[in-house]
């Protein structure tokens, strides 16, 4: 029967490769929910809604997708599991059978009541949702962006870059304090403000405004903001719901091991978003939201079926954001850390932060528009340094 990966994003695929790189030779079946081959997620918050072409960036080649033999499945979305005779029922009315199954549906967006029945109010998830709203974007002039994480956050730059008016609507009173610390996530804010942004914080949203088409959107300060578009980056949650039933532990995403395989269920393995984990680089059970951890997560899953040892660990959690033209990256987890060093200013890169455990030891690191500094960072913290290690190339002095 072989394996069934139900997810044809970063995830999904990964596993496949990496199943076929170890030399599996069973049949491999994947679903994907979306019509599109497989493609890359970042670019939909990035270059697809930017200035780029707007198109989806494919994964694989057509020539790389007919070498994996893969009996991909689009359009097609997973509805049930039975554990017990090892199937999945899907949207299409079939029964998949397999050995081996890979849950990689990733997250769902979360929405604003109101908002079902409200043209040009938008999450961004898919490469038709990025389609949707840059088409939108071409026509608006009055742009309401709510929640200021880098989905909300690379949109305002993207809508910027076409002119449009952005008010960005965020509820803490600094942006990213919860992951980046007062400082740093006040420096990004900035960073909006400068390139024209409008950013309302310590607000919330009351209601979505319009009769049909979205009008206006009214903050829990009174307030109402006009509004032709607005796009909704507030977080998501596990796509498991079609695993309610199935007897899965279910816990915030699907709960794993340290090899992906899901608890209390034989040959079932889970990958990316939706995977609840022991991350070497966390304490604790962790799901993480990012690019390269799904795409590890792959040959972990892959380890897992075949039997091989998974070697090395995996790296500590990367993630990137681009916005008015400025890369930023994080590295490590800076949440389980304090504020250390913070040099440079977002509008005179490069910029970073660096965060450290109560050993002194770094743990995270944001560094805006300077790679060699980002890697020496991300070196730091898969050795376990400490930042003393880092001031010369952080353009300090070490004896002070």
């Amino acid at each position: 029967m072989g394996t069934l990966i139900v997810g044809a994003s970063v995830a999904g695929v990964r596993t496949a490769q990496a199943l076929r790189d170890m030399g599996y030779t069973e049949s491999i079946t994947m679903l994907g929910e979306e019509r599109h081959s497989p493609y890359d997620k970042p670019p939909i918050s990035k270059d697809m809604l930017g200035t780029g072409t707007g198109a989806p960036v494919p994964l694989l080649s057509d020539e790389q997708l007919v070498e994996l033999d893969v009996d991909l499945r689009l359009g097609v979305r997973a509805e049930s599991l039975d554990l017990v005779n090892r199937f999945v029922i899907a949207s299409d009315g079939r029964e998949y059978p397999f050995h081996d199954l890979v849950i990689a549906t990733g997250v769902t967006p979360r929405t604003l009541p109101g908002s079902e029945n409200l043209r040009g109010v938008h999450t961004l998830r898919t490469a038709d949702d990025a389609h949707t709203v840059r088409s939108q974007l071409m026509t608006s002039t009055h742009v309401v962006v709510i929640g200021a994480g880098f989905i909300g956050a690379e949109f305002a730059a993207a809508a910027r870059s076409h002119g449009v008016r952005v008010d960005m609507v965020e509820p803490q009173q600094i942006p990213m304090a919860h992951v980046l610390g007062d400082v740093v996530g006040a420096e990004l804010s900035r960073l909006h403000v400068l390139n024209g942004v409008t950013v309302h914080t310590g607000v919330g949203v009351a209601a979505l405004v319009g009769d049909g088409q979205v009008e206006g959107v009214t903050l829990t300060d009174g307030r109402t903001l006009r509004a032709d578009l607005v796009v909704v980056g507030i977080g998501a949650i596990p796509a498991t719901g079609w695993l309610e039933s199935s007897g899965l532990p279910l816990d915030n995403g699907v709960v794993c091991d340290a090899r992906l395989r899901a608890e209390g269920a034989e040959h079932v393995y889970a990958a990316g978003d939706v995977a609840r984990w022991p991350s070497p680089h966390a304490d604790g059970l962790v799901r993480i939201e990012h690019w390269t951890n799904a795409n590890e997560h792959g040959a972990i899953v892959a380890a897992s079926i075949t039997g091989a040892p998974v070697t090395p660990s995996p790296p500590p959690p990367y993630v990137w954001s681009d916005q008015y033209g400025q890369r930023i990256q994080i590295a490590g987890r800076p949440a389980e850390g304090e504020l250390a060093r913070a040099v440079g200013a977002v509008d005179s890169p490069p910029y970073a932060a660096i965060y450290t455990s109560p050993e002194g030891r770094v743990v995270g690191a944001l560094v805006v528009d300077d790679p060699r500094l980002f890697m020496k960072c991300r070196k730091a913290i898969t050795t376990g340094s400490t930042v003393d290690g880092l001031d010369i190339v952080l353009g300090l002095d070490p004896a002070n």
